[in-house]
């Protein structure tokens, strides 16, 4: 008995195990459930994100519209002008900042649900006795989530500097009027 015997065992208790824990992964519902339930949940958080920066896109673009109508309203040279002409690079910054923010949630929100959807495929192969197919859909689901967390992240990220020009705004307006 030689090192391929070895080999040949050491091979067969390998793929058993990995049967064993893929058989034990589909006999639990707790577990499939947890694999679908957390993008299911990040998925609905990703929606309330986008659904709230949607809202401040609009504020944003009602705001631009009064500046411009301020603006056209406003002498030639006189110091309300220039208050109102300074607003618009910065609303112009934080349209911009919001769109982006908008791209990554909806990113963020395909990609959390693509993750729930190939969870749920990974879940019905293993039933099939098809543990590698199990483990590809287990590795595409990973990628998939944690793309979706990076979009979130990233999403979170320009809406925290847009919130910071919105702030900025503020004070230089408020600022302006005391003046």
């Amino acid at each position: 008995m030689g090192p391929e015997h070895m080999r040949k065992s050491i091979t067969f208790v390998t793929a058993e195990d990995t049967m064993i824990e893929h058989t034990l992964v589909a006999a639990d519902p707790f577990s499939i459930l947890t694999v679908v339930a957390a993008p299911a949940v990040l998925t609905n958080a990703s929606s309330v994100l986008a659904l709230g920066t949607n809202n401040r896109l609009a504020r944003v673009a009602d705001r631009t519209h009064a500046v411009t109508t301020q603006l056209s309203k406003a002498e030639a040279g006189a110091r309300d002008r220039e208050v109102w002409a300074a607003q618009l690079p910065v609303l112009q910054t934080r349209a911009q900042l919001l769109l982006r923010a908008l791209r990554c949630f909806y990113w963020g929100l395909g990609l959390f649900a693509s993750s729930a959807l190939i969870s749920i495929a990974g879940s019905i192969v293993v039933s099939y006795g098809l543990p590698a197919a199990f483990e590809i859909a287990a590795g595409i689901g990973v990628v998939c989530g944690a793309s979706a967390v990076t979009a979130l992240v990233c999403g979170c990220v320009l809406m925290i500097r847009e919130t910071q020009l919105a702030i900025e705004g503020l004070a230089y307006e408020a600022k302006s009027h005391v003046s």
